[in-house]
């Protein structure tokens, strides 16, 4: 047993409203300079629909992430070494940017310079490609709202699954959102898919990055990653991908999707795995074990044996207390409510999901009956084979009984918390029905409604003196068996992962009392509509002081007041 960590999110999709509001701040944190405007690290999905880019779910059109060979053994959907030097220069397995969309803007000099005139001028939507007139036909979130409509029914890949149990009424049935990130997977597809070796996975909290220097554009790692979470900055010619914000993890900050979360949805925290059990759980034959496959490699951190184990292999004291306390060790293995995000592609995602109970729930209000008693809401979740069969061709690669005993237990605890919340006395035989005490229960219960800050986002700062072990490959999967850092056949930009430089572990308290932000160098600073950078008071936001202004008894109110 090699005990490691790995930093994992667990998002609750009944309390996701689907504001972008995380998209949004990821973007401007991550995604705001010239070559990444169709680049959404984060982006929320409506289910059903196509995604973004659109149909990536389709792996026999895209050949992304991992299948099993004759043998039993894995390899790349994509194709091993022999394909990528064949195709290296062309890789046609790779969404075009009419997949992700064409970015725009508006000429809006049109409206602000145009002259008097009888009609109102329009500023046409221009391509930040071309710079040339152009229609908008499709972006990120164009067919929010759309789950299940005629407009999105037959364009979603999963739906292709149950086809013949799904029809036009489909559209009365359910929609909820799924907002996703870079599953930063233990057995990540995208690193064994990189010619040069520049994306690895850190050693210390399994964080998967690209290495900008050693990228030389390829964009194999973009087909490769079964969730397109890889994209390609057609401006310095470098794959880009979600960082988990690891320089505000490595300080004990959370993600920036995570801290601006309207719906206090995310959940973020360190887990223990056995790595030398990854390649055993990803080769797993049947797709409806590997579910369980994977919360098996999920260790125990109150274990005695998995303690001494983590401490031989170098994993600090507080890192260890702080697993014992991570919400996602609850909520996948203590409550086992929390489900991977397609575990078919065997890339053995660590960014998980709650499935959504509301339109359960819904449904039984919409019948007339009480939607929170236990006996309707368990009938509902039975009856109601369209939803849960899609949800699990999302979680479960189609295994529908895992999905039925979560959304079992959250109907479960939604009525036994009413009891206690109406003042009655707590029906123990509900607990007992999903295999859980009272006591588990109410615990579940306050992590998932009410929980606080320091509840949800339960995360270790680095060690300084383990600098070196975040530049390290943290998979026991060798990359270059697949495909990847190939001396031989690629020259000398492939082979051993260049590191990345280890971040200043003050480096918010830096940035924030520095003189100048970090920015482009086109750019002198990150400014706002006030051309203000953050620091003291914005320029113009008060009248300047002038001697004028300045009467017998001392300066005047309009005086400047920084």
């Amino acid at each position: 047993m090699r005990v490691m960590a790995q930093m994992a999110m667990v998002m609750n999709l009944d309390k996701c409203i689907g504001c972008h509001t995380c998209s949004v701040t990821c973007k401007q944190a991550w995604t705001n300079r010239t070559g990444t405007e169709y680049v959404w690290f984060n982006n929320v999905e409506t289910r059903p629909g196509q995604g973004y880019p659109r149909r990536y779910e389709d792996q026999e059109e895209w050949k992304g992430g991992w299948e099993l060979n004759k043998r039993g053994r894995l390899k790349l959907k994509a194709g091993g070494r022999l394909k990528k030097l064949a195709t290296i220069f062309s890789n046609p397995k790779m969404p075009s940017i009419q997949d992700y969309y064409e970015p725009w803007t508006y000429d809006y000099s049109t409206l602000t310079d145009a002259p008097a005139q009888q009609h109102t001028p329009v500023a046409r939507p221009k391509s930040l490609l071309t710079g040339k007139n152009m229609k908008v036909k499709w972006s990120s979130n164009w067919d929010d709202n759309l789950g299940g409509s005629a407009a999105t029914l037959k364009l979603d890949p999963m739906l292709k699954k149950i086809a013949d149990k799904v029809k036009f009424e489909f559209e009365q049935t359910f929609m909820f959102y799924l907002p996703r990130i870079c599953e930063h997977c233990l057995n990540p597809s995208c690193a064994a898919s990189c010619p040069s070796g520049a994306i690895y996975k850190r050693e210390e909290d399994g964080i998967v990055l690209v290495d900008q220097d050693r990228c030389r554009g390829w964009r194999m790692c973009v087909s490769g990653c079964p969730y397109k979470k890889v994209y390609f900055n057609h401006k310095t010619g470098k794959a880009e991908k979600c960082t988990f914000c690891f320089p505000r993890i490595e300080v004990g900050l959370p993600t920036v999707c995570a801290e601006t979360c309207v719906g206090r949805l995310r959940y973020i925290g360190l887990i223990l795995y056995d790595a030398d059990r990854v390649l055993e759980a990803a080769s797993i034959e049947d797709e409806h074990l590997l579910y369980e496959a994977q919360r098996s490699l999920l260790l125990d951190p109150n274990d005695p044996e998995v303690i001494a184990a983590a401490e031989r292999d170098g994993i600090p004291h507080d890192w260890l207390e702080s697993a014992k306390r991570s919400p996602i060790h609850a909520l996948i293995n203590t409550y086992k409510v929390a489900l991977p995000l397609h575990p078919e592609y065997r890339t053995m995602p660590m960014v998980w999901y709650i499935p959504p109970l509301s339109p359960v729930v819904d449904v039984v209000k919409d019948t007339g009956y009480d939607a929170e008693d236990t006996t309707n809401l368990f009938a509902a979740i039975d009856a109601l084979r369209i939803p849960v069969e899609y949800l699990a061709e999302l979680f479960t690669a189609g295994d529908v009984e895992p999905v039925n005993k979560v959304l079992k237990k959250l109907a479960a605890m939604r009525s036994y918390m009413r009891d206690i919340n109406m003042g009655r006395e707590p029906d123990g035989s509900i607990p007992a029905s999903v295999d859980m005490t009272e006591e588990e229960m109410y615990d579940m219960y306050r992590l998932l409604a009410i929980a606080k800050y320091e509840d949800r986002y339960v995360i270790p700062p680095a060690h300084a003196e383990q600098a070196h072990s975040l530049e390290e490959i943290g998979t026991d999967c060798d990359v270059a068996k697949y495909g990847g850092g190939q001396q031989d056949y690629f020259g000398e930009g492939s082979g051993a992962q260049t590191p990345l430089a280890v971040e200043n572990f003050q480096m918010l308290k830096d940035r924030q009392t520095s003189d100048s932000m970090a920015s482009p160098d086109d750019k002198e600073s990150r400014v706002n509509l006030l051309n203000w950078d953050g620091k003291g008071a914005p320029t113009g936001l008060f009248p300047p002081r002038t001697e004028a202004a300045d009467g017998p008894d001392g300066p005047a109110e309009t005086a400047d007041l920084r």
